[in-house]
C-alpha cells in the first residue's frame, strides 16, 4: 500500500463510521472493496489488518452505531467477510469478538437494519467470503448461522435467496472435501458435522409437502450437481432418489417444473452419466410424465449429449418430433403423410390438446422450433434425426402461418385459425428452416425450394409481416436465390416476382416498410450482384429509379438506407456503357446529402458509401480520385457529427494506403525498403498527392477535435505516413540545400497541437506560417511535430488518475463529507 494510501485510509474509515453520516454512494464502496480484495491478494491479510488498525477501530465504530446506514453496514459485513476469508486473519478477528457480533445470533440479526435487503445481501456474501477454512465453518455452525441460511432461502429478495442457496452448496462442499479422508455412505455418521446440517435440511425440505421449500432444496441439489463433479454426490443423491421420483407421479406437488433442470445437470456430469441404472429410468420416467413444455428442455439436452443410452435418446426425439408429427398429421388426410413417428411413446392427445388451444399452441410450437434448431445448429449432432420430414414439418407451419394452407382435419383448422399471422411462430420457424438448410440443405431445397419461395415471397409481400419476420426473411430469400436447383428462367422469374413486391413496398406509406425493403435490397445486391440474371431483372425493373426517389424521403432513416442502397447499385452500373453517366449522377446526389441533409444517419451512410466505392476503385481515374477524396473531406471537416469526421478520416486512410502502394511504397512501415532514389521520388510524389488533396490540414485539425475518437484516428493516420515517407532523410536533404522557409510556423503548429481541443483558430491557410499544401512544409511537419508524444495523450484514458486508489479514497472522503448535496464524481 502507498504512504499516501495508508495515510488516507484511517480518514476514510473514520469518515464511514460517522454516526453523522446518511451514507455513501454504493459505487464508490464497490470500487474500495475490490481495491481492498486486490491488496489481500498482493500482501497477507493479516498483515495489512495489523498495518491498518483503523479496519478493526471501523468494524467497532460501526457495531457502536445505533442506526446504521445500511450501506455502510452492507459493505461492513462484505469487508469484514473478506478479512476473513485468510485463516490467521479469522482467528484475529474472532479474538477481538467482531464475527461473533457481525454475523453471529447475537450481531445484526436482531437489529431493525435487518429489515434491509442490502443489509441481509452482504450478510450472506460476507460469510461466503470467509467460507475457505474449517474454523469459519465451525463458527457458523456452532454458532446458529446455518439456520439463518436455511431461512434466507425463502427470502423475499430473490437476490438474496439465490446467493442463500449457493452459498450452502458452497458450505456442503467445503465440508465434505476438507473434512472426509474415507468415502461416504449412506449413513449419517459418516458425513461432517456440517454437511449432516445441510442434508438434513434438504431432506427435511423435500419430504415437507411445501411446495416452496420443496422447490428450494431442488434448486439447491441442481446448483449443486451442475457444479460439483465428486463421487460422493452419487451417495448423496441415492438418499433423496425415491422422494424425488415420487414428485413425476404426485399431481399435487407442484414441483415438477424444477426436476428437468435437475436431471439434466446430473445427466452431464460422469458420475452419472457413466451409469446404467436407476438414474437413467428416472430420466425416462421424466420425459414421459412431465408435459411437453417441461419436458422439452430435458429433451433438447439429453439429446446433445454423446454418452447416453439409446433407449433414452429414443425417448427425448420422440418428446421433440411430437409437435411435428402432430402439425403434420394435422394438415393432411390420414394416410397421406405418415408424420415423423411410427408410435408415441407418450399420449399424443397430450400434445394436441395443447395445439388445440390459442393459450397454449404458439408457445409449444416456438419452443419446440428453437430446440430443433439448436440441436440442428450443433457442430457435432449425436443423433440422426428425420431431416426430410422435418422440413416438411417446418414448411406446413409456414403454410399454416401464411394462410397457403387449406387443412384436411378439424385440428388443422383450429390450428390454422391460431397461427394464420403469428409473428412469432413464423420467426421459430424460419430460423430451424436456416439450421436445417446449412446442414442438409441440397438435398433438401431440391425437393421444396419452389413451395419455400412462394411462402417466403408472400410474407414479404403481406404488409402484415411483422418487423422481426421480416428481417428474417432477408437472409431466407437470400439463401433461396442463392439456391443451385433454380434454372436461369427459374431465376428470371423469381427474380421479377421479388422486385415486383419491392416496387410495391418501396412506395409504401409507411416508413418502416420503405426502410426495411431498402436494406432487403441492398442484401440482395451485396449477395448477388454477380449474377447475371439477377442484374438484368433488377435493371429492367423500376426498382433503381424508386431508391433513387427515396433519396428525398421525409424520413431520415429511409434517406440513410436509400443511400446505402444507391451506393451499392453503382457496383452493378459501374461496369455498363453508360456507368459514367449513372455514376457521376450518384455521386452528385451523395455529395449533395453529404453538405446539406439537416439529420446525421444520411451523411453518415454517405461517408460510408464513399469509402465503399473508394475500396472497389468505382471513382474514376487517379486524378478523379483525388478530387473526389478532397471534396468529401472538404466538406466532413465542417460535420457537427464526430461519426461523420471519423468516416472522412476512414477514406483518407484507404486513400492514402491506395496512393502508397501506386506510387510503390510499402503501407507497412517495416516492409523492405526500394534503393533509395527510387524511395526519394517515390515520397516526394507520395507526398504531392496528398497535398493536391489537402489531406493535412484535414489531419491535423482532426488533431484538435473534440472528441477524443476522431483525433485518435487523425494521429494513427499521421503515424503511418510518417513511418511510410520517411520525412527523416527527406529531412537531411532539406537542411542541407539550406531551405528552411518552409519551415516556418512548424513549432507554433506543434504548440497548438499540443493545446488538442482547447486550442482556438486552427490555421485554416498560410496566414500563420503553415502551408499545408506545400509538400516541404508538411514533410517537415512530419519529420519535427512529437506524434508519439500527441499519440500517448490522446490514447491516455481519461480516468488514470481518477481510478487510482488514493484518488478513489479521496473521492469517498469528498462523498461522504458532504452532508447536504452529493456533487462529488464517484464514476
Amino acid at each position: 500500500m502507498s504512504r499516501e494510501c495508508a495515510q488516507l485510509l484511517p480518514r476514510v474509515c473514520a469518515a464511514l463510521a460517522d454516526p453523522r453520516q446518511p451514507g455513501s454512494d454504493d459505487t464508490c464502496l464497490e470500487k474500495l472493496l475490490d481495491w481492498l480484495r486486490d491488496l489481500t491478494e498482493l500482501e497477507p491479510t493479516l498483515n495489512v489488518v495489523r498495518d491498518n488498525p483503523c479496519l478493526t477501530e471501523f468494524f467497532t465504530s460501526v457495531l457502536a452505531l445505533p442506526e446504521p446506514s445500511p450501506s455502510i453496514l452492507s459493505f461492513t459485513l462484505r469487508l469484514a467477510g473478506l478479512l476473513a476469508a485468510s485463516e490467521d486473519c479469522f482467528q484475529h478477528l474472532q479474538q477481538e469478538n467482531l464475527l461473533f457480533r457481525l454475523f453471529g445470533s447475537g450481531g445484526m440479526l436482531n437489529r431493525a437494519v435487518w429489515e434491509d435487503a442490502s443489509v441481509r445481501s452482504g450478510w450472506v456474501e460476507g460469510v461466503h467470503s470467509m467460507m475457505h477454512h474449517q474454523p469459519a465453518l465451525r463458527f457458523l455452525c456452532n454458532g446458529g448461522g446455518i439456520d439463518v441460511i436455511f431461512t434466507l432461502q425463502g427470502d423475499p429478495s430473490l437476490f438474496v435467496a439465490s446467493a442463500a442457496s449457493q452459498l450452502l452448496v458452497h458450505m456442503l462442499t467445503l465440508s465434505v472435501e476438507s473434512e472426509t479422508t474415507t468415502p461416504l455412505s449412506e449413513k449419517d455418521c459418516d458425513w461432517p458435522a456440517c454437511a449432516q446440517m445441510i442434508i438434513k435440511h434438504i431432506e427435511d425440505s423435500l419430504q415437507s409437502g411445501c411446495a416452496s421449500h420443496i422447490n428450494q432444496s431442488l434448486k439447491l441439489l441442481t446448483s449443486l450437481f451442475g457444479s460439483c463433479r465428486a463421487t460422493w454426490t452419487e451417495v448423496l443423491w441415492l438418499r433423496i432418489a425415491k422422494q424425488v421420483e415420487s414428485f413425476l407421479i404426485e399431481d399435487s406437488v407442484q414441483t415438477r417444473h424444477m426436476l428437468a433442470n435437475l436431471l439434466l445437470n446430473m445427466s452431464r456430469s460422469p458420475v452419472f452419466c457413466d451409469t446404467e441404472g436407476s438414474f437413467w429410468a428416472l430420466v425416462t420416467s421424466a420425459l414421459e410424465h412431465l408435459t411437453p413444455v417441461q419436458a422439452g428442455p430435458l429433451a433438447v439436452g439429453i439429446l446433445s449429449l454423446h454418452k447416453c443410452p439409446q433407449d433414452v435418446r429414443i425417448q427425448a426425439m420422440t418428446v421433440l418430433l411430437q409437435p411435428m408429427d402432430c402439425i403434420l398429421r394435422a394438415a393432411s388426410q390420414p394416410l397421406e403423410y405418415a408424420g415423423l413417428l411410427d408410435e408415441s411413446v407418450s399420449d399424443p392427445s397430450t400434445v394436441e390438446s395443447l395445439l388445440s388451444s390459442k393459450s397454449s399452441c404458439a408457445s409449444l410450437l416456438c419452443q419446440t422450433l428453437a430446440h430443433l434448431e439448436k440441436l440442428l445448429s450443433l457442430i457435432h449432432l449425436p443423433v440422426d434425426l428425420p431431416y426430410t420430414s422435418l422440413l416438411r414439418s417446418f414448411v406446413t407451419i409456414l403454410q399454416f402461418c401464411s394462410g397457403l394452407l387449406i387443412p384436411a382435419t378439424p385440428l388443422g383448422s383450429k390450428i390454422s385459425q391460431i397461427l394464420i399471422g403469428c409473428g412469432r411462430v413464423q420467426k421459430s420457424a424460419l430460423d430451424a428452416l436456416a439450421a436445417l438448410s446449412e446442414r442438409k440443405g441440397e438435398l433438401i431445397l431440391a425437393l421444396y425450394f419452389r413451395s419455400l419461395f412462394d411462402i417466403l415471397l408472400v410474407y414479404l409481400e403481406s404488409p402484415n409481416t411483422s418487423p422481426t419476420v421480416s428481417i428474417t426473411l432477408k437472409k431466407k430469400l437470400l439463401w433461396l436465390g442463392l439456391s443451385p436447383f433454380m434454372s436461369i428462367q427459374t431465376c428470371h422469374l423469381a427474380f421479377t416476382d421479388v422486385f415486383l413486391v419491392l416496387q410495391k413496398r418501396l412506395c409504401s406509406p409507411c416508413w418502416e416498410v420503405r426502410d426495411s425493403s431498402l436494406e432487403f435490397l441492398t442484401s440482395l445486391i451485396k449477395s448477388m450482384r454477380d449474377q447475371d440474371e439477377f442484374r438484368e431483372s433488377l435493371l429492367s425493373s423500376e426498382v433503381p429509379k424508386l431508391t433513387e426517389n427515396l433519396l428525398e424521403d421525409p424520413e431520415s432513416y429511409v434517406r440513410a438506407s436509400a443511400v446505402t442502397a444507391v451506393g451499392h447499385l453503382t457496383f452493378i452500373t459501374y461496369s455498363l456503357p453508360e456507368s459514367a453517366v449513372a455514376g457521376n449522377q450518384y455521386n452528385k446526389e451523395l455529395q449533395d446529402i453529404l453538405s446539406t441533409d439537416p439529420e446525421s444517419f444520411p451523411r453518415r451512410a454517405v461517408i460510408s458509401i464513399f469509402t465503399k466505392w473508394l475500396k472497389q476503385g468505382c471513382t474514376g481515374q487517379v486524378e478523379d480520385t483525388e478530387q473526389f477524396v478532397s471534396r468529401a473531406i472538404q466538406t466532413v471537416e465542417r460535420d457537427l457529427d464526430w461519426e461523420v469526421r471519423i468516416g472522412g478520416l476512414e477514406l483518407v486512410e484507404v486513400f492514402c494506403v491506395q496512393a502508397l502502394c501506386r506510387v510503390g511504397l510499402p503501407k507497412c512501415p517495416y516492409a523492405p525498403a526500394s534503393s533509395a532514389v527510387t524511395s526519394s521520388i517515390q515520397q516526394n510524389e507520395s507526398l504531392q498527392i496528398f497535398c493536391r488533396a489537402k489531406l493535412f490540414k484535414f489531419l491535423f485539425w482532426s488533431l484538435c477535435d473534440y472528441d477524443k475518437p476522431v483525433g485518435q484516428k487523425a494521429c494513427d493516420i499521421l503515424l503511418v505516413l510518417r513511418a511510410s515517407l520517411s520525412p527523416s532523410s527527406m529531412l537531411k536533404d532539406c537542411q542541407g540545400a539550406g531551405d528552411l522557409s518552409a519551415g516556418r510556423g512548424i513549432p507554433w503548429l506543434q504548440r497548438t497541437l499540443r493545446q488538442g481541443s482547447l486550442a482556438q483558430n486552427f490555421p485554416t491557410d498560410a496566414g500563420n506560417g503553415v502551408d499545408f499544401e506545400d509538400p516541404e512544409s508538411m514533410m517537415l511537419a512530419l519529420g519535427t511535430i512529437d506524434l508519439e508524444e500527441l499519440h500517448d495523450e490522446l490514447n491516455k484514458s481519461s480516468d488514470h488518475v481518477e481510478k487510482s486508489p488514493q484518488s478513489l479514497l479521496e473521492d469517498i472522503l469528498a462523498t461522504v463529507g458532504t452532508i447536504d448535496e452529493n456533487e462529488a464524481d464517484c464514476y
